[in-house]
């Protein structure tokens, strides 16, 4: 029974999940084209060098660092929004989001060796992508289903979104 009360936040938590790994996977080459595009092809080369001769938990605090420059950054996002400028709150969050997820790819990609030297985060590494194939598992049947639906001829759609999409229809007619 609370398992099945509990379903629709497993299936939130992971569909959250797997928008941070989407974007993780697809800002990763626009880092790559950007790191091309002005030196820090350089500076990703000389870091490298210097994380080479780093222990694996100073390499942890190298990984760690480059965040923390972030948070004002979501702070004024959030400062933002609580004194409801809405289009400027939404655009500095997502900026905030999607530098974070850029750098840390970035940096990431610098020290993955060094930090899966160590267990604990080799485990902890391990851990989150099992439970990202995990969501993908959970959240794919819902995936289908919503493909499904949206290509189909309206099988299976409620009577309520019909009779939405239809007033829809004849609002965007009356309009012309």
């Amino acid at each position: 029974m609370l398992r099945r009360l509990l379903q629709p936040v497993w299936v939130l938590l992971a569909i959250i999940f797997l928008i941070e790994a989407w974007l993780w996977d697809h800002l990763e080459p626009i880092v790559a084209r950007v790191v091309a595009a002005i030196p820090l092809a350089r500076f990703k080369e000389w870091l490298t060098d210097r994380v080479d001769a780093l222990s694996p938990a100073m390499t942890l605090i190298v990984f760690a660092v480059p965040i923390i420059p972030l948070f004002p950054l979501k702070l004024m996002g959030l400062w933002l929004l609580a004194n409801q400028y809405w289009f400027s709150a939404a655009f500095m969050i997502l900026f905030a989001k999607l530098l974070g997820v850029g750098v840390t790819a970035f940096i990431f990609d610098v020290t993955r060796d060094k930090l899966l030297e160590m267990a604990w985060f080799e485990r902890l590494y391990d851990f989150v992508l099992r439970m990202r194939a995990k969501a993908t598992a959970l959240v794919e049947p819902t995936k289908q289903r919503i493909k499904n639906i949206l290509s189909g001829n309206g099988e299976g759609w409620s009577s309520r979104t019909l009779r939405l999409i239809q007033r829809f229809r004849k609002s965007v007619h009356e309009a012309r």
